[in-house]
């Protein structure tokens, strides 16, 4: 059966390939799918993007996990399905270390912490440093809102909490744009926020960026610090890639690759992608599933710590 795939994909094949995107049309994980389904459809012919969402994006990868492993179905493997959500959800539909074939990675995108911009200057605070002498000396008295509880940004912010030996209110809300709009209103202090969401108020000077989250600055706010330089070892971000079902031949792999690396490389994907405040990192198949293993670790310590639960 296998090898029957294996020779139709060498030949060439009519058929599009469906890229199932665990979430709603709209945000950065969809517009990247669709920069690159655009981008590919020379070397694969046409790649139809399915929106599949729910269930913190396991609907969507459940629907790669059980699909026909012959090329045709691919999809986004994203922080939450395949390294936060193994130990968030009581029950999940599918196992993100063995029900996937690796393709490569899209996408990093750092976070940043943020403060309301007025909130900062009354408090006096410009720098990471500020913000946990302030919260040091007053315990309670600052608050950080996520979308959710177990959502990348509470996570980062309880990881904050603990490196920094400090206590602050989490308040969770229904999704990362309603935590945003809090901050914005001034009835959260600050939130840790993908730079893609962030960016846009942070040159509007409505939200002050004091660091960002990866180990070392980020080009589109090179004047940010890392948060490294003040918490040492400090380091999360939010990641994509691409996946496919389990059994897919390793040849069929070997060609969704090269071409979405190929795709990733151009010139207009890094420009558009650029405008996403994303950095392309294509990868080798293995590359990309060591960085899974390694963050399904660090989100299994994380999560426990936590003590955040999806039943």
């Amino acid at each position: 059966m296998f090898f029957a795939i294996s020779l139709s994909w060498a030949q060439g094949t009519d058929k599009p390939i469906h890229l199932v995107v665990p979430y709603a049309p709209g945000g950065p994980l969809d517009v990247t799918a669709r920069v690159l389904a655009d981008a590919v459809k020379t070397s694969l012919g046409t790649v139809i993007v399915d929106n599949k969402p729910g269930a913190g994006g396991n609907i969507g990868a459940n629907a790669v996990a059980k699909a026909a492993p012959d090329g045709l179905t691919i999809g986004i493997a994203a922080t939450a399905t395949h390294a936060v959500n193994p130990w968030l959800y009581a029950q999940m539909p599918f196992n993100a270390a063995t029900d996937f074939a690796p393709i490569t990675q899209l996408v990093r995108v750092p976070n940043v912490l943020v403060m309301n911009a007025e909130v900062a200057s009354r408090l006096k605070i410009s720098t990471l440093a500020d913000l946990i002498a302030y919260a040091k000396a007053n315990p309670a008295r600052l608050n950080y809102g996520s979308g959710g509880n177990g959502s990348a940004g509470h996570l980062a912010g309880e990881l904050f909490k603990k490196q920094a030996g400090i206590f602050v209110v989490h308040i969770p809300y229904n999704g990362g744009n309603p935590a945003q709009m809090a901050l914005l209103g001034g009835q959260v202090d600050y939130n840790i926020d993908n730079l893609a969401t962030a960016a846009p108020n942070i040159r509007a000077g409505k939200l002050k960026a004091l660091a960002v989250t990866t180990p070392t600055r980020s080009e589109v706010l090179p004047d940010v610090p890392p948060m490294a330089d003040t918490l040492k070892g400090f380091a999360i971000d939010t990641w994509w890639g691409l996946v496919a079902p389990a059994a897919t031949p390793r040849d069929v792999v070997a060609r969704l690759n090269k071409a979405f690396v190929e795709a990733l490389n151009l010139p207009e994907t890094k420009a558009r992608f650029a405008k996403l405040l994303a950095e392309p990192t294509p990868t080798t198949p293995q590359a990309f599933d060591a960085l899974m293993k390694s963050e399904r670790v660090k989100y299994q310590a994380l999560v426990k710590a936590t003590g955040a639960r999806v039943d």
